[in-house]
């Protein structure tokens, strides 16, 4: 704890502190999250501070708020993620004990939620976490049950420490409740930085430009390769449709990839299904999302899937697991489409929705209605929650320099 405390001698100032695993150049939802945090902090009171590990190759000096790296190491089986341990890092520690925050929010409980909670207590501050993922899932892929049990623990007592425990959405209440937490938990909404009204021009040029001939029913997957979300229904159950004229993209990267290609292969698909790799760049996602037709995202894994809003942005509605936690978000041919976890099933309920395209039209534009918030209001309620939270304990606000 000692290495992180202040230098009180030549001290500068941040308003939040956001500390995470996952930041750009490496993307999925949590790396998304953070990112709109950091800029919509900054752009509303300034003194936004990003603190992650190291991404090999990444530079950071031309975004509007400061990101203080360390010392990473790849994490085994999931590239392209890493992860590192903030206090033996004396480069980072030496410019870190410089920053005194009003606040830190931590978006993971591992070693930089544990640097951040170090803050936490040295600077006197409050502690902010974001309970995002399905962790117990992550690890019972690698570990041994009774390893698990205990990272779980760990997890959960990282939480209790918490003065604010947020979830993104709240059907994952009942996730981290499951886990063992008793404590108080509030709903904090993610957003969506692809708010906008978009011109019917738009669609027709994304469609256009990716290829999509007149008539086709395009379908899209954004996220991790891996066999938690589910991948395996959606390839399954396209092999069933194969007297269809659909195209289907696969965005994202992750250890299923190559595995992913070979059953799509054996399945016949090839010239129907087309593995992307990872986008970074945010104008060309929108590009696949305004395209789609459909987003199938049937995760058993996830908790509140940010692509499902990105795609609802964009007039897309989501086919979703029943009973997932993701898809409590969703009303059954409302503003999406739940399926069982079947490829008969999610087969019988794809060819029925490409023979009805106004059916999913409108489910597209209800989803755009009810399931879209943009970052920037987001990011403004939590500060009013910071703020309430600083309030409280009679410490200096989240608020414009100067003021």
């Amino acid at each position: 704890m000692s290495n992180l405390l202040l230098h009180e001698d030549k001290q500068s100032y941040a308003n939040v502190g956001l500390f995470c695993e996952c930041f750009p150049p490496v993307m999925d939802g949590v790396s998304v999250c953070m990112q709109n945090y950091a800029r919509w902090i900054q752009q509303k009171v300034g003194g936004a501070c990003v603190v992650t590990p190291n991404v090999p190759g990444a530079n950071y000096d031309k975004l509007e708020y400061k990101v203080l790296d360390y010392f990473s190491v790849p994490v085994p089986r999931r590239h392209p993620y890493v992860t590192g341990i903030a206090d033996i890092d004396p480069s980072f520690l030496n410019r870190i004990s410089n920053i005194r925050f009003k606040i830190v929010h931590s978006h993971c409980p591992f070693a930089s939620g544990l640097a951040a909670m170090r803050i936490a207590r040295s600077q006197k501050i409050p502690l902010v976490a974001t309970f995002h993922s399905k962790y117990r899932d992550d690890f019972m892929r690698v570990l041994p049950t009774p390893a698990v049990k205990a990272i779980i623990k760990l997890i959960i007592e990282y939480y209790e420490h918490a003065d604010l425990v947020w979830v993104p959405q709240e059907s994952v209440i009942d996730v981290i409740r499951e886990y063992g937490y008793k404590g108080k938990v509030e709903v904090m909404d993610n957003g969506s930085d692809l708010v906008a009204d978009y011109p019917e021009s738009r669609f027709v040029a994304a469609r256009q430009k990716l290829g999509i001939a007149p008539g086709q029913f395009m379908l899209l997957f954004v996220g991790q390769h891996i066999w938690e979300k589910n991948p395996r229904l959606v390839i399954e159950g396209l092999s069933r449709l194969s007297d269809l004229d659909f195209r289907m993209f696969f965005v994202g990267n992750g250890y299923a990839a190559d595995a992913m290609k070979n059953l799509v292969s054996e399945k016949g698909l090839d010239a129907k299904v087309t593995f992307v790799g990872t986008i970074t760049d945010r104008s060309l996602i929108t590009d696949y999302y305004a395209a789609s037709d459909l987003f199938l995202f049937p995760s058993l894994y996830d908790n509140a899937p940010l692509v499902v809003r990105e795609a609802a942005a964009l007039h897309t509605p989501s086919v979703m697991a029943r009973g997932s936690t993701a898809s409590a978000i969703l009303s059954d041919n409302q503003n999406g489409f739940l399926v069982d976890n079947d490829p008969d099933k999610f087969a019988a309920l794809l060819r029925e929705l490409m023979a009805s395209p106004d059916r999913v039209r409108k489910a597209g534009l209800q989803a755009s209605r009810t399931l879209v918030r943009s970052w920037e209001d987001c990011v403004g309620e939590a500060i009013d929650r910071y703020n309430t939270l600083l309030r409280s304990r009679g410490l200096p606000l989240v608020e414009p320099v100067g003021k």
